[in-house]
């Protein structure tokens, strides 16, 4: 009787070990759309060959108008952020701590498929799977802050600070020339990825949590067994 109730939970429990799982692959997804996300800033120029320019985190872009044969055509143009740019500060540390985010999700899935391994042995190790759990939930955990402070500085630096960014001279638009700034999905996209983070976070504690209240009772049954048995 005492293993068909322990049997039970573990068994409707595979579902909620697997989601913890699945939380962490969809915030990876998220993250590496995050860091090729085309426009962290959208600013609007008043200026008649280029209106608007979108920056990424490593590449500019800008619908620009040329004359080919005769005929107006509008082209978007790819320019990398090198060492002739002025780079924002903000921007480079969202590099940054997007790339150390993104390569910890691979670290935090390891370890808590190994958990969920341990969990459909036989006799399962259980301080193991803890651990792992353990070392996936403080993964996520950090990956969700490293996620939200780039996400969250680049949007009040960009809107309501002072920028210092500053266009090579060959560029063919000046700063001096800005007249809005828009808003863009990056901060909404952060948010949703940092939450889908701590939702692994909260599902990896709780399995921490389960499998402590299942050694207590562990432990008390067989307590009360031997004291039967005396």
């Amino acid at each position: 009787m005492f293993n068909l109730i322990f049997r039970f939970p573990n068994a409707n429990g595979c579902i909620f070990k697997l989601s913890g799982l699945l939380s962490c692959l969809t915030a990876f997804v998220f993250e590496v759309a995050l860091a090729s996300c085309q426009c962290w800033r959208l600013w609007e120029f008043n200026d008649k060959v280029v209106q608007f320019v979108s920056f990424g985190l490593w590449e500019v872009h800008y619908p620009q108008e040329f004359n080919v044969s005769g005929s107006e055509i509008k082209m978007l143009v790819h320019t990398p952020i090198d060492s002739t740019w002025t780079i924002l500060p903000e921007l480079q540390y969202a590099e940054n701590l997007l790339v150390w985010s993104i390569l910890m999700k691979p670290v935090v899935m390891v370890f808590s498929a190994m958990a969920i391994k341990i969990s459909c042995m036989k006799n399962p190790v259980v301080e193991m799977e803890k651990i792992c759990y353990k070392v996936s939930a403080l993964g996520l955990s950090v990956s969700s802050l490293f996620t939200f402070v780039s996400v969250s500085w680049n949007y009040f630096v960009d809107h309501y600070g002072q920028t210092t960014l500053g266009f090579p001279p060959d560029f063919p638009v000046k700063t001096e020339a800005l007249i809005y700034k828009h808003y863009t999905i990056v901060l909404p996209l952060g948010v949703l990825t940092a939450t889908m983070s701590l939702l692994g976070v909260i599902i990896f504690l709780s399995e921490i949590s389960s499998l402590k209240q299942q050694g207590q009772a562990k432990a008390k049954c067989a307590s009360i067994m031997a004291n039967q048995e005396v």
